[in-house]
């Protein structure tokens, strides 16, 4: 396999989420200092909290940010797919996400069983969104390509994915006297 393969393409994410698109924004996902690049792990632990995500894009349009687990509840068996877990609208170019509207607080991993992907996409909206998308009824069962559809988003202009598994618990050994 060539080394040019994309790794959206790679890691199905292409394909399971959204279909091929040509990237236009930069989008920049850091938790802490872990920089997330795609397929990187990530531990669920860190990102407890939400990213820290900066976007290029131009500064007069807005953007909308979507985050799912498209390997819920296990990889081999994906019967949640999608499973959401943030949606920010109204996301201001050239900025930081936390300037956009949270219409569903963030989820961290909290992957039970095998190693899932956490995917990021970034679409360019054509007008404000504002209250019109309320927040969906459950998490479970979202899809990225029908919501782009709905509020008429079109293709993604940034994505980047990570993976995470469940961490082992914390085992402390009792010696017993």
């Amino acid at each position: 396999m060539g080394a040019n393969v994309d790794p959206l393409v790679l890691g199905r994410v292409i394909g399971d989420v959204v279909d091929m698109f040509v990237p236009s924004v930069i989008m920049s996902v850091y938790y802490g200092s872990k920089h997330v690049t795609n397929g990187c792990d990530i531990k669920p632990s860190i990102a407890a909290q939400p990213p820290r995500v900066t976007i290029t894009g131009h500064a007069n349009h807005l953007y909308t940010l979507v985050m799912t687990d498209p390997d819920a509840p296990s990889p081999s068996e994906p019967n949640m797919r999608e499973l959401l877990h943030w949606i920010v609208t109204d996301i201001p170019g050239c900025n930081n996400v936390t300037r956009g509207k949270e219409t569903l607080a963030y989820s961290g991993p909290q992957p039970p069983l095998g190693i899932h992907r956490y995917i990021l996409v970034l679409f360019k909206q054509k007008s404000v969104l504002g209250d019109q998308l309320e927040p969906p009824l459950s998490r479970t069962h979202f899809n990225t390509r029908a919501f782009a559809q709905q509020f008429d988003l079109g293709m993604p202009v940034a994505t980047v994915y990570f993976n995470a598994h469940k961490e082992p618990a914390n085992r402390k050994r009792h010696i017993i006297n």
